[in-house]
């Protein structure tokens, strides 16, 4: 058993480190302003659903505020650009601000909530949440409302700044890529990125992260043995809501954006519990597989589904069926299929693959 749980792990920690290169190398790979923004937008939710695997994967804690301290984070960020201009002080001072606003109505949620049963835990997370959406939705003289707030990221991420001038004066370029701001923006959001997600890594293997999956699997238990179940719930509870909103910033930097649809929809989040599940509940490894899956489905599946219409177009009843604007109700086979099949998510399936077979 132990032989092929080794084979699992290492197949889904290759994978996942294929990924991590495709990443890194994403501006000379795919050379296009589309696919550098599905790059970015890989990276950032790698750290929110390994984030929120923190708390439901590992601890077994519900909760649907996650997307408010993604936001949080980003408009913070955002807020003190557009009325500070520019400058790396700005970016520093909204950073902190955000986290500092995140962590103190975490600690609230947390020390108010998580002595309650899961759903209504979940139920006031989501109350929350919805209290946030509408405030930066109202609040149209600081958030900008439903139009959200547009600004000026710091000079060094601007595309016409010059990283790398070459003989003759203008942006030089490496393998055809111009080494301007643009670059820089892409690679200060995977920096900053896969410093959160190795942190949370070392944070599950630690003994810490030991004592959460044993909160997870009896909380009774762990509590008898004389571990402060509540303490170490909010604990990991603010974690997760600090982590969240370094993401919301490193995202409200790149995007040069930030409004309530891309920062505290609710469908952010349930794309990240989607992404959780595809990937698999309590390992890391999973949050980057089900990012990656997730969110290339969410910008290449309609033109598959256009280049497989147009390959069908003499069959009958096929074309209408692949027909683009139908790539929701494919998206959604793809996902029950993934989840029978897959039922631990791809990498915890994988990682546990023979495992019965083999301890017989």
């Amino acid at each position: 058993m132990s032989q092929t749980r080794t084979t699992g792990a290492l197949i889904v920690k290759t994978a996942v480190l294929a990924i991590g290169a495709a990443l890194l190398f994403a501006p000379f790979l795919f050379q296009d302003v589309r696919a550098l923004e599905v790059a970015a937008r890989i990276c950032i939710f790698i750290v929110l659903v390994a984030s929120y695997d923190l708390l439901i994967g590992y601890t077994g804690i519900v909760s649907f505020a996650h997307t408010m301290f993604f936001g949080i984070g980003a408009y913070g960020t955002a807020i003190a650009l557009k009325q500070m201009g520019n400058g790396w002080d700005a970016v520093a001072l909204g950073t902190l601000a955000g986290m500092a606003l995140s962590l103190v109505l975490a600690v609230a949620i947390g020390l108010l909530s998580l002595r309650v049963k899961a759903i209504f835990f979940a139920m006031i997370t989501l109350a929350a949440a919805s209290v946030v959406l509408v405030l930066a939705s109202q609040l149209n003289q600081i958030t900008g409302g439903e139009d959200g707030i547009t600004y000026r990221a710091p000079s060094l991420f601007s595309p016409a700044t010059q990283l790398w001038q070459g003989a003759d004066g203008k942006v030089a370029t490496l393998f055809g890529v111009k080494m301007n701001g643009k670059l820089a923006g892409y690679y200060f959001v995977f920096l900053t990125s896969l410093a959160l997600f190795v942190f949370m890594l070392r944070m599950t293997g630690s003994p810490l992260g030991t004592v959460l999956k044993a909160i997870r699997e009896n909380e009774a238990r762990a509590e008898a043995i004389g571990y402060r179940v509540v303490a170490y719930r909010t604990f990991v509870f603010c974690i997760a809501a600090l982590v969240a909103s370094l993401a919301g910033s490193s995202y409200a930097i790149w995007l040069k954006y930030t409004g309530p649809d891309t920062a505290l929809s609710f469908a952010i989040m349930i794309d990240i519990l989607l992404m959780v599940v595809i990937g698999g509940m309590g390992t890391m490894w999973g949050a980057v597989i089900g990012a990656v899956l997730m969110v290339l489905a969410q910008y290449y599946l309609r033109d598959l589904m256009e280049l497989a219409a147009g390959a069908t177009a003499d069959l009958p009843v096929l074309p209408h069926l692949l027909e683009p604007d139908r790539w929701l109700f494919w998206l959604g086979i793809i996902f029950i299929l993934l989840v029978y099949f897959f039922p631990a998510g791809i990498a915890g399936t994988i990682m546990r693959w023979g495992a019965p077979r083999a301890g017989r």
